[in-house]
């Protein structure tokens, strides 16, 4: 039989070393925790009510910024650049007037001024029902990490409906990273909720685990 004596006075010390002691291993603790109830709790659980096994992904990299990257937008090179959504037309909206989407279009699209590294994207459900030009697709590109860009167009084969999607920042669709033609079963989700800045977290815990040969894929 336990003690229950030993077993709550045990339970107090625990207990306080968690909320109240500041030393770097309480905090590591919390950390720990933390993350175990948002991995495999808190995540699942937004899996199941927003319909789809990718409820959160971080943004990991520039491809739907409208700013500059490596001096760069939309492959064109800018000495000067004052981030707006009317200058980022300027620069990268024929591509999408020369496939029948004006700026007043994209501008009713979803996330229509793009997002950048290191933000979170929450997701919902995709299907052929929901899914409309415009719309910001996440999808398994055969990469770790899925592809999180615009849709631009939409074809059917056989009563199959593909999808194309392209970055914001990209002069085009990749074609290596298979955007070209989507199927369903590649895709995660669509985008509709954009945090600023937490996906840091995750970037930064990726990079300090990397030389350990350790790879978060969510």
């Amino acid at each position: 039989m336990p003690n229950w004596k030993d077993v709550k006075k045990y339970s107090k010390k625990v207990w306080r070393f968690f909320w109240d002691d500041d030393s770097a291993w309480s905090l590591a603790l919390n950390v720990l925790v933390a993350f175990v109830v948002i991995y495999f709790i808190v995540y699942p659980l937004l899996g199941l009510l927003l319909g789809t096994s990718f409820p959160i992904v971080a943004v990991v990299s520039e491809s739907m910024e409208h700013g500059l990257h490596n001096d760069k937008l939309c492959d064109q090179r800018l000495e000067e650049f004052k981030e707006s959504f009317d200058n980022y037309w300027d620069v990268c909206g024929s591509w999408y007037e020369e496939r029948g989407i004006n700026k007043e279009t994209f501008l009713d699209f979803p996330l229509s001024h793009g997002f950048n590294k290191g933000d979170v994207i929450i997701l919902w459900r995709a299907d052929r029902d929901n899914l409309e030009i415009g719309d910001v697709l996440i999808f398994q590109s055969g990469k770790p990490q899925p592809i999180i860009h615009r849709i631009i167009s939409t074809m059917e084969e056989d009563g199959q409906v593909f999808y194309s999607t392209k970055g914001d920042h990209n002069p085009s669709s990749i074609s290596e990273l298979g955007e070209n033609k989507i199927p369903s079963e590649r895709i995660y989700g669509k985008g509709i909720i954009r945090i600023p800045y937490l996906g840091w977290i995750k970037i930064m815990a990726v990079e300090a685990l990397r030389p350990f040969g350790i790879i978060i894929e969510r």
